[in-house]
Formats: C-alpha cells, structure tokens, sequence
C-alpha cells in the first residue's frame, strides 16, 4: 500500500510539473573535490547552470566568464579565485532573489558538503549575504525517482546508469571522478560545459518521467 500510494502521490506531482513548467527551474553546479581539499575550506564553486523546464534556456554562473568580463587571463584564475568566486555568485544569488518564488529541481543538493546549504556558505565565507530558497520550493530529483521507482531504480552511480539505460547521448558530460581531474587541470570550461550538460540530462530524465516513458531497473506501472 505505501508503494502505491508513494507511486500515486509522484504521479500527482508529476502531472503539477507539466501544467506549470513555467514554474520550475533545474540546477546544478561544480565545485573544487572534497577528496582533494584538504584545508577544512569550504570546496571553491567552479559554476552554477540553471536551466527554465519550459523553454530549455540556461543561465550559466562560471569563474571563466567573471574572469573575461574581469579581463582576467585564463591562466591566472587561480590566484584571483576568491575575487571572481564572490562576483560569479553575486550575480547568481541575484538570479536567486528574482526566481525565489519558483520551485529548485536539483539532483542531491541536500546538505552542507554538496548542496543549496554548500553555496550559501561559500558566498557567506567570500563576504556576502546569500539569498535563501525555501526548502519547500526545492525538489530532489534523485529522492523523487527513489520514492517513485524505489531506491533500486538504478544503479550506482545513477546518473550515468540512467543514461545508459534510455540512450541519452550527452554532450560534454563528465564524471564525479573527471570533474574532480578537471578542476586539477584548472580546465574550468570543460567544468562548466559538463554543468550545463547535466541540467539538460536531468531536464530530460524528468520529461521522460512525465511520459511514463523512462527506462529505470523498476518494473513499470501504469
């Protein structure tokens, strides 16, 4: 019975989403990795995509756009990036006051290390004063697909499995594990290219649930 009405209540929320894209954003981000920040710093932000669900436009916040507007060489990034962090998120918190009223779709940006709570902190730590989105305007996609498909819905890691499983042919897509590599080689284009890539993949992860068309390890219902 809680598997049914878990299913039902999705599907409610689901059929919400599409009568109201207008109303929805996807986010992501990257940052520095926690595996190779070995300071106690907060992770520096690298870029932040948001992406409308209703007609596909991205707002993309990233280092290397503040360091050319900046008139900043690439290769100096680096030793201006607590200046160039606090603008690039400037602009985005300013995105934030004027879409708070919308709802967040996010893919596990739940807590301090890696999340909503992460980029406050960084901005607060950078001198600013962050704008906060309510926790009720935000969804997690992942926990949405578990409390829908059941937490066996994919295998680890989920992202990738999803893609592989409904032939999702991303375009710059990176791995945790070669965003990590990448941010070593202060390649922060590559990064914020593969952020933008992942809210088109989540943007297509949840229109195909919309459907009832994604492709997922859980026998499908309805």
């Amino acid at each position: 019975m809680v598997r049914y009405n878990d299913y039902q209540e999705t599907s409610k929320q689901l059929k919400k989403i599409d009568h109201n894209k207008n109303n929805y954003l996807i986010i992501h981000y990257s940052c520095e990795s926690f595996y190779d920040n070995n300071n106690g710093k907060s992770p520096r932000i690298t870029s932040i995509a948001v992406r409308k669900l209703d007609d596909g436009q991205t707002d993309l916040f990233a280092i290397h756009k503040i360091a050319e507007i900046k008139k900043i060489n690439f290769i100096d990034i680096d030793t201006a990036y607590n200046k160039l962090g606090k603008e690039m998120l400037k602009r985005f918190f300013i995105f934030v006051e004027k879409n708070s009223h919308k709802n967040w779709i996010h893919w596990n940006m739940r807590d301090s290390n890696y999340g909503f709570k992460a980029i406050e902190h960084r901005y607060e730590v950078l001198g600013g004063k962050p704008t906060i989105i309510p926790d009720e305007k935000k969804i997690d996609l992942a926990k949405f697909f578990s409390q829908r498909f059941t937490k066996g819905y994919a295998s680890h890691p989920r992202i990738e499995s999803l893609i592989k499983m409904n032939n999702i042919k991303p375009k710059d897509f990176l791995s945790g594990k070669d965003e990590a590599q990448a941010f070593k080689e202060k390649n922060f284009v590559k990064l914020s290219m593969s952020t933008a890539s992942k809210v088109d993949i989540f943007s297509n992860f949840l229109t195909l649930a919309i459907e009832n068309k994604l492709v997922t390890k859980t026998p499908k219902k309805g």
